[in-house]
């Protein structure tokens, strides 16, 4: 019998059907060879065609509409290997990054997620997220590995998989942009150590026009995690600003209209970070726990 493959890896994506052949095509390079799932936000530019015809290897989820980052979840929930990376559909692993990364969860049972060292573009600049990471005040831990963090990019993080179904996986509400705090709020408010690990390394290589509503998208997701986690007078404040900025920021005011009709949900859902959690938070902020 064929031993399971320890790490498998989830790509969701839509309509980037050519983007998506060529990570396809890096990570099936991989000395790992782990399994690989493409979780399809129902595409209409022939995806799905494409990766049935042309990488009969890879599994296809083809989910009936677009679930955005939840994708990821329905992936994850689709593998049973007991740890999953993530890979959007221009980004993939460096080879042996994925078995360094299995090595590192076997050898510390409480590490719920790796955010790795992530290099950008052909020229593989590193992301300025990388030194922000490495810098944690939050220092690292004795029974895990690099240095505690309470953030990642998502295209850029390896998790233990039951870890992460525990945690929820990322929250629906948020749908995408900036959803990967909210994830590691409530991994380490469940105890489970989230850690930036620069030997494990990932490549990203994002497509050169910027997408005009990402800015929204953050602001609007920056504010539902501080009402879904942080405590009322922190999300006040939060809503404030985002209020203020508004005036003159048609972004702000985007993301202030949506986070307004969304925040009745995100109140349903709010759980307030336990005391020691709320104060690495605050910590990583600048302010006084």
């Amino acid at each position: 019998m064929t031993a399971q493959r320890p790490l498998g890896v989830v790509i969701a994506t839509r309509d980037r059907r050519d983007r998506l052949a060529v990570t396809l095509r890096h990570l099936l390079e991989l000395p790992e060879r782990p399994e690989i799932l493409v979780a399809d936000n129902a595409s209409a530019d022939g995806t799905r065609a494409m990766v049935t015809r042309d990488f009969p290897g890879v599994r296809l989820l083809a989910l009936p509409v677009n679930h955005g980052a939840l994708a990821r979840n329905h992936g994850a929930r689709a593998l049973t290997t007991p740890y999953v990376a993530f890979s959007d559909d221009d980004s993939w692993w460096a080879p042996g990054a994925l078995g360094r990364a299995a090595e590192l969860f076997d050898a510390h049972p409480r590490l719920g997620l790796i955010a790795a060292r992530t290099l950008v573009g052909p020229a593989a600049d590193p992301d300025p997220l990388n030194d922000v990471l490495a810098g944690s005040p939050l220092g690292p831990a004795p029974d895990l590995p690099g240095t505690q963090v309470l953030g990642f990019l998502a295209c850029g993080a390896v998790v233990r998989r039951s870890a992460y179904l525990q945690a929820g996986g990322f929250h629906r509400l948020l749908f995408f942009g900036g959803e990967e705090t909210l994830l590691a709020y409530d991994l380490a408010a469940r105890g489970w150590g989230v850690s930036h690990c620069p030997e494990v390394v990932a490549h990203h290589h994002p497509a050169p026009a910027a997408r005009s509503g990402r800015p929204a998208l953050q602001h609007r997701n920056a504010l539902l995690t501080a009402w879904l986690r942080r405590p009322v007078p922190y999300a006040l404040a939060r809503t404030r600003a985002l209020a203020a900025q508004a005036r003159r920021d048609h972004h702000a005011r985007r993301a202030l209209r949506e986070a307004l009709v969304r925040l009745p949900a995100a109140l349903h859902d709010r759980r307030p970070l336990p005391p020691r959690v709320e104060r690495a938070a605050r910590l990583l902020e600048g302010r006084s726990a």
